[in-house]
């Protein structure tokens, strides 16, 4: 099979700790034609999605590291490939966020034509925060706005902590905590946030979510989500001095074990993300409620693989040879 890897450049990505890379690895492993290239290497020749490649199919059973820096070698090659999209038979979607709406906007006209993870609309859809919006009895009291008069209203009649979070960042960037007993910073923090010096049309609508005061001992579950079904998790705890629960900003991982309250999120979430076509997500679980769904890059896979002794990329792999298979077959016997 030809499967190629949308994502940022691979000198960036420290491959031991990357799900994108344990993808690529084990695509590489089971004998499938890999492909690299980013999100400007996407173009339109003659009414086709085209893009310019560099294969970097390297010989298996090379350790991590040793792989890794075969296939940076093959990008450093000058023989690019130019591929037409639809000549593919699986494209992974694995550039951190923002997203790069352009690309997305050449990719969505082929997402009936070659099977996109995650969908392109999916992705538009689901790369803000505000996805979660679509599931509003299980996730914490949640408001969106511009105006930071409206925004400090909400603050003081709320009587507590809220966090505060830019709607489009990733990794824990930008997202605070903040509360009544310091208002010079609060009104400061809202100002700057929104970009209060704009004209109103312009300002940037931020999110304010209830803190949730047991995230600070308990910390987070991260959960990932293959095609609506539980894949693994992990818990994730904030290092001292902080509330975020993000491993890049600082937080730690254990084991985890899925509790019935989590299962049923999955539940409730599940038809709303396989209809998107947001087949591989993270999503993110505190006290028994849905904080953040990540279907842009999401990751967790090498930490919940060291935490269990598992091989997770085994069965997202698993996923795309079969929905493959079968889009294959059902266009043969049609032919037939």
């Amino acid at each position: 099979m030809k499967i190629a890897y949308l994502m940022d450049p691979l000198v960036k990505i420290q491959p031991e700790n990357e799900t994108t890379s344990h993808l690529m690895y084990e695509c590489n492993e089971r004998g499938h034609t890999v492909f690299f290239l980013e999100p400007h290497d996407v173009y339109i020749r003659k009414d086709q999605v085209v893009a310019r490649m560099r294969n970097i199919t390297v010989k298996p059973g090379l350790g991590m590291t040793k792989y890794w820096q075969a296939i940076i070698r093959c990008t450093r090659q000058d023989n690019l490939i130019f591929e037409a999209i639809t000549d593919l038979d699986a494209l992974f979607l694995r550039s951190n966020p923002p997203l790069n709406y352009q690309t997305m906007e050449f990719l969505q006209t082929v997402n009936n034509h070659v099977f996109i993870l995650n969908n392109t609309t999916g992705q538009i859809l689901g790369n803000s925060k505000l996805y979660i919006l679509n599931f509003p009895e299980i996730i914490p009291e949640t408001h969106v706005s511009r105006d930071p008069t409206r925004l400090r209203k909400i603050i003081d009649d709320f009587g507590g902590a809220m966090v505060v979070k830019p709607l489009q960042r990733f990794g824990g960037e930008g997202v605070i905590k903040v509360s009544t007993r310091d208002r010079m910073n609060l009104n400061s923090l809202i100002h700057y946030y929104v970009r209060a010096y704009e004209s109103y049309a312009r300002r940037e609508p931020i999110m304010v979510q209830e803190y949730i005061k047991s995230v600070k001992q308990e910390g987070d579950i991260r959960i990932m989500l293959l095609n609506g079904e539980i894949l693994g998790a992990m818990r994730r705890k904030p290092k001292k001095g902080d509330f975020r629960t993000n491993v890049h900003a600082g937080g730690e991982v254990f084991a985890h074990r899925v509790t019935a309250r989590e299962m049923r999120i999955c539940e409730v979430i599940k038809d709303k993300l396989i209809a998107d076509g947001l087949y591989f997500v993270g999503i993110d679980i505190i006290d028994g409620k849905l904080v953040e769904v990540n279907c842009v890059s999401p990751g967790g896979i090498p930490r919940i693989n060291q935490l269990n002794n598992d091989r997770l990329e085994h069965k997202v792999i698993d996923f795309i040879e079969h929905r493959i298979d079968a889009v294959t077959h059902f266009s043969h016997r049609n032919e037939a």
